[in-house]
């Protein structure tokens, strides 16, 4: 479980401050595969950080009985300078691995990731999709409550990208995905439930469709008042979900 208790978020942008959240209070329940809806600028990756625990929020409370994992997505948190088993060897130091756990994770990581000699290079030479990869091969190696997925289904090639499908199913067995993306037929396919950030308010969905049709209002909405919003993958012109891109099966509840 994760609660959310009168919790304010902002970040600055060229006028002021944007809120991500205002005085929201809510629970996310537990193996729950939760989709993270909103418009750009929303500030979906923004609510991964501060659930996970990289950022702080400017007041309120976040709580939870999980271990959640950092956010897995383009960016990273990893040193620049060092190589990417360096990298590595750091994170399972400061979780206490022993050198034997610290080798089987090595050897997971380095087959995961599928960098090749770029393992024993520096993380700053690595491209973006390099860099997201090693971090989502190094968090399949810990066991996790709660994994944070940020547009990582766009990471790699069709082999790859099917690797960490799999991965993904593997983990639902086990753990929840909180996971943000702007494929509305990914999210459809990986979540059960939703939660739809816009204009500094959060509304939590047990069914995904839900989530899906306040999402769609809001976009018609702003559309009708001529305002331009960018939204995500899969939804039309008038905020309708792409015939291309039909949805699958109602999935069951957890």
């Amino acid at each position: 479980m994760i609660e959310l208790r009168n919790v304010t978020k902002t970040y600055p942008v060229k006028n002021g401050l944007r809120y991500v959240l205002r005085n929201v209070s809510l629970v996310l329940p537990d193996r729950a595969n939760i989709a993270v809806l909103g418009p750009n600028g929303a500030g979906k990756s923004t609510f991964l950080r501060l659930i996970g625990g990289a950022e702080a929020a400017d007041s309120g409370t976040i709580i939870t009985d999980a271990d959640i994992s950092w956010p897995l997505g383009i960016s990273s948190g990893f040193q620049g300078s060092l190589t990417g088993r360096e990298n590595v060897l750091f994170v399972c130091r400061i979780n206490g691995l022993a050198p034997r756990q610290i080798k089987s994770v090595m050897a997971h990581v380095n087959e995961f990731a599928e960098i090749g000699e770029y393992f024993d290079m520096p993380v700053n030479t690595y491209s973006s999709g390099m860099r997201a990869r090693l971090g989502f091969g190094l968090s399949m190696a810990f066991r996790f409550d709660v994994y944070l997925i940020d547009e990582l289904t766009s990471v790699g090639d069709a082999i790859f990208r099917q690797k960490a499908k799999f991965a993904f199913e593997k983990i639902s067995s086990r753990a929840s995905l909180v996971f943000v993306s702007h494929n509305l037929k990914t999210l459809r396919q990986s979540c059960q439930s939703a939660l739809f950030l816009r204009d500094g308010m959060a509304d939590f969905y047990q069914n995904i469709d839900d989530g899906i049709s306040a999402y769609q209002e809001y976009i018609q909405e702003h559309r009708r008042q001529g305002k331009i919003i960018k939204g995500m993958r899969g939804l039309g012109k008038a905020g309708i979900a792409n015939p291309a891109d039909p949805a699958p099966p109602p999935q069951p509840q957890p």
